[in-house]
């Protein structure tokens, strides 16, 4: 059983600045931009990525002061809560495209004129036909396409020299034992467990809006639930591997690659059934002008198809403009060609699906709450 193969484009620290402000003469003028910037990230390896490839530059360019915040696992909620309390705190966040698509709905975040905030391609195709195929919403400015899929340890005896090669072999326990990692929430667990319980790839959507086949999935989740360990953020599972107390996990392909490239564990990856997704910017609404001008500024230097090429040289993720592809190159300290660590590249995305954004922003709150009554029984 194989789902038809999507082709996405291939693929809390302040750091303080000391001196007069600069103004580097390849970036436009920030008239009337606050002298901090707040950012909402995820942590790890790639939050580490944006601070060397975005932050580090942008910093050195304007004398800019960035604080990063780790929560944007939470960024529905905190930007509810922010908007209640009248006190909006961040000035960007990372977001999942799903989040996006509900934070648009909601009215938390600012609608984004793609081609008024962003620069154009260097031959003039404008910021929204460069990344069109990465929209999702029209809050949304898209970074970069990722995965969600599988790390396994290489050295676990109890497997006597197997390894898996199947999504379900997560659910395998007599063949596989050991201590499972997955995310603690529904999205990615409940199509996983659904394909493993034998609903045609096809069927997946249609199956989950129902109570029953909503049942189904936490019905198969509920055979490994004793041996699962369950992550908040996506830096857990690598160091759950690493430090042996789970064999096998589910987290975010970057953060994998990180954990077997930079790190030499001894851990691999298993890309049946990876789940592909989108990321990247959002500005909520109602920022004072100052603030407002200095996230547009951010965000015309980040996203140039240069800079969001340079991801790929710390983190296998795929930028997502087009223009971005042809300069796709090696990692910045290993050395290794990046184009085959891509969550897009044909080889790994054999079985990959695309998470359905859409579905899940209008799904998402009422599973969240049944998932986690789920967890709690």
């Amino acid at each position: 059983m194989k789902l038809t193969q999507l082709i996405l484009p291939s693929a809390l620290a302040v750091l303080p600045v000391s001196g007069a402000m600069a103004q580097d003469a390849t970036l436009p003028p920030c008239d009337n931009c606050s002298d901090t910037l707040t950012i909402s990230s995820w942590g790890g390896a790639y939050q580490d990525m944006q601070v060397k490839n975005f932050a580090e530059p942008y910093i050195k360019a304007t004398g800019v002061n960035i604080v990063w915040e780790e929560a944007s696992n939470e960024a529905v909620a905190k930007l509810r809560a922010m908007k209640e309390a009248g006190n909006v705190t961040w000035d960007i966040a990372d977001v999942l495209a799903s989040d996006g698509i509900r934070l648009c709905d909601e009215g938390l975040v600012e609608e984004v004129p793609l081609d008024e905030w962003l620069a154009p391609a260097a031959d003039g195709t404008p910021a929204s036909k460069d990344m069109e195929k990465s929209v999702t919403s029209g809050c949304h400015i898209p970074t970069n396409a990722y995965s969600t899929t599988f790390g396994y340890r290489t050295d676990v005896a109890e497997w006597n020299g197997k390894v898996p090669t199947s999504v379900c072999d997560v659910f395998d326990l007599e063949n596989f034992p050991g201590k499972r990692a997955l995310e603690k929430r529904p999205v990615n667990n409940l199509e996983w467990a659904l394909i493993c319980s034998g609903v045609p790839a096809d069927q997946l959507y249609d199956t989950l809006a129902t109570d029953e086949g909503v049942q189904k999935a936490l019905d198969k989740l509920g055979t490994i639930k004793d041996q699962t360990v369950w992550w908040s953020a996506g830096a857990e599972t690598p160091q759950l591997l690493a430090d042996k107390e789970v064999v096998i996990g589910s987290t975010y392909n970057g953060r994998l690659f990180s954990l077997i490239a930079e790190q030499n564990q001894p851990v691999a990856m298993l890309w049946d059934y990876e789940v592909l997704d989108i990321d990247g910017f959002v500005v909520p609404a109602g920022l004072p002008e100052d603030r407002l001008n200095r996230a547009k500024h951010f965000l015309n230097f980040a996203t140039t198809t240069e800079n969001l090429a340079g991801i790929t040289k710390y983190i296998s993720y795929g930028p997502a403009r087009e223009s971005s592809q042809p300069l796709v190159g090696n990692h910045v300290t290993l050395g290794i060609d990046m184009k085959p660590h891509m969550p897009t590249s044909p080889d790994n995305a054999k079985t990959g699906f695309l998470f359905n954004y859409a579905w899940w922003a209008d799904h998402r709150d009422d599973l969240d709450a049944r998932f986690q009554s789920w967890l709690a029984q």
